[in-house]
């Protein structure tokens, strides 16, 4: 197998566009913990609020773990393009990032899960909520400051 070999992520026959709703999970480069800066979380929630409204996309979760970011997104349109929003977010706030850094902001790929049918969104954004707790960083998800929803108040879960 060649060095340029890529594993292939994306599903082949599926274009990612449509009120699909979808788990992406995006990791710093080298996994680093870069999600403990405050102003930084802060500014890339901020540029997440813009980017999501630019390509039509409902925010239902977002958790910025120290080295990953956990999203429930939603396309609002039939031209809603998950893989143009994704790529726009990581582009625009990993330029910024190396600029002030000179680091690497982001890792190449990230993963997604196309939520189906029967999943419940609300179940879905709870399970992302969690992670803090999980991680043992938080004994109540509403203790952590590095997450939230666009799309509904998370107090009342």
């Amino acid at each position: 197998m060649s060095n340029n070999y890529k594993k292939r992520i994306r599903l082949k026959d599926f274009d990612y566009k449509d009120c699909y709703r979808y788990f992406v999970t995006i990791c710093t480069f080298n996994k680093k913990p870069l999600f403990t800066n405050d102003s930084l979380v802060t500014w890339l929630i901020e540029l997440l609020r813009e980017r999501s409204k630019s390509f039509s996309f409902k925010i239902w979760a977002y958790c910025f773990m120290p080295d990953h970011l956990h999203l429930l997104i939603q396309g609002e349109r039939d031209d809603s393009d998950m893989r143009r929003f994704i790529s726009s977010y990581k582009q625009q706030s990993g330029f910024y990032y190396k600029k002030k850094t000179v680091s690497s902001l982001w890792q190449i790929n990230y993963y997604e899960h196309i939520l189906g049918k029967e999943e419940d969104t609300k179940g879905i954004a709870y399970y992302i909520f969690a992670n803090p707790v999980r991680k043992g960083l938080v004994n109540d998800f509403k203790e952590y400051k590095f997450l939230g929803s666009f799309a509904f108040d998370i107090m009342q879960l």
